[in-house]
């Protein structure tokens, strides 16, 4: 079976399950016109497989090929290039494929300084990762880059934001009733719904009606704030993914009347980011990645401002790389704990899992009753809410 049998325009003409396995062979290897497997990529495989080498193959223009038949490949300093590798692989492979191979690129190729180009920014596929790599280049930004760096973190946001909002504010919304259920209700503030299923059993079928021999309710502060939660971000460049899925769940939580909430970043500095919660944007461009880390002064800068320890739940969200005291910021734990304040240590919120981390500090922290573990955003208000209730975390 030669190669001009097996695949034309990326199909398979001889029909059979040999050529479809020659064709992605071909296509894994990425090597000259047939590289062993007597397979030529034509049409639309071949785009996909230049898209590929300019990325992942050596040096070069993008799709390029040597005299002698040698794969040469790449991406060069060009901004049109890039934008037009960029609306390729766009073209030819799923959103999540192409978030990835943006990455690769920004990381393997060196391509950060592009993406300060307006044009550029319109072209990517906006992502998590990429806004913690614009959020990175924030200080280097040109004032003509900014506002188109802003659309895209607002669709970011945006997203994230219809995805995790409604789910998180039932969670903890659920969490806080049950933390703050009575049993001898005002008339005004009894919950109908949960004392008519708790009275099922007293239903008189004769008169249709369900006699509520127990009333479950609220007090009347149940509009008041019921719980102070503190969010500690670690803002050193490892953690990029984290702040932006933090800086989303602050501002849900900020809009939840019963949650005090305050967001507070740090590297070596501290900054405050309470007052900008209506705009995850305006935190997302408050923070400055990288940097180094003292988590024993973020620590004792949340501590200074906590006024209801037995109800304020703290979360740090760090890799514990500390730079400054550690005995002190265990101490500082350990008093947190001592006072009654719900401690609750991530070593990152993302998708990804637990990036590289101080192991000896983690286990510092669970000897203290504060495990460290990463989380992903699907089981972050699983956590807040256990943390709320007071109940152990649902740690992976």
């Amino acid at each position: 079976m030669s190669g001009t049998d097996v695949v034309v325009e990326g199909q398979d003409v001889a029909g059979s399950a040999g050529g479809e396995r020659l064709r992605r062979w071909r296509m894994v290897l990425g090597g000259g016109e047939a590289d062993g497997t007597g397979c030529a990529l034509t049409g639309r495989d071949a785009a996909m497989d230049a898209a590929l080498g300019a990325l992942y193959g050596g040096g070069g223009e993008a799709g390029s090929r040597k005299a002698s038949g040698a794969r040469s490949a790449g991406l060069g300093g060009s901004a049109p290039n890039v934008a037009r590798w960029l609306g390729d692989i766009r073209t030819y492979f799923p959103s999540s494929v192409v978030q990835v191979m943006q990455r690769d690129a920004i990381e393997r190729l060196g391509l950060a300084a592009l993406l300060l180009e307006p044009e550029m920014l319109e072209a990517v596929e906006p992502d998590v990762h990429l806004v913690g790599t614009l959020l990175s280049l924030n200080k280097a930004m040109p004032e003509t880059t900014k506002e188109t760096a802003r659309a895209v973190v607002r669709k970011v946001v945006e997203q994230l934001e219809k995805k995790l909002a409604a789910r998180t504010r039932a969670t903890l919304t659920g969490a806080l009733d049950r933390s703050a259920r009575i049993s001898r209700p005002r008339h005004h503030d009894i919950d109908w719904d949960r004392t008519i299923r708790a009275n099922l059993k007293n239903y008189l079928p004769e008169y249709r009606t369900v006699v509520p021999e127990r009333l479950i309710g609220y007090g009347r502060a149940a509009q008041s704030v019921k719980k102070e939660v503190i969010l500690c971000i670690d803002q050193s460049g490892s953690m990029a993914a984290s702040v932006v899925y933090a800086s989303v769940f602050g501002a849900v939580l900020a809009s939840m009347r019963s949650i005090a909430t305050r967001l507070v970043v740090f590297d070596t500095a501290i900054v405050d980011l309470t007052d900008q919660l209506d705009d995850p944007v305006d935190v997302l461009f408050g923070t400055q990645l990288g940097g180094g880390t003292d988590i024993n002064r973020a620590l004792a800068y949340c501590q200074s401002k906590i006024t209801r320890p037995a109800d304020t739940v703290v979360v740090l969200i760090s890799d514990l790389y500390e730079g400054g005291i550690r005995n002190e910021m265990l101490k500082r734990v350990a008093a947190m704990k001592a006072a009654g304040i719900e401690f609750v240590t991530l070593l990152a919120l993302s998708d990804e899992g637990a990036p590289a981390y101080d192991r000896e500090h983690a286990a510092a922290l669970a000897a203290l009753g504060a495990p460290a573990f990463a989380c992903t955003p699907d089981l972050f208000p699983e956590v807040m809410a256990a943390a709320l209730e007071k109940r152990p975390l649902p740690t992976p």
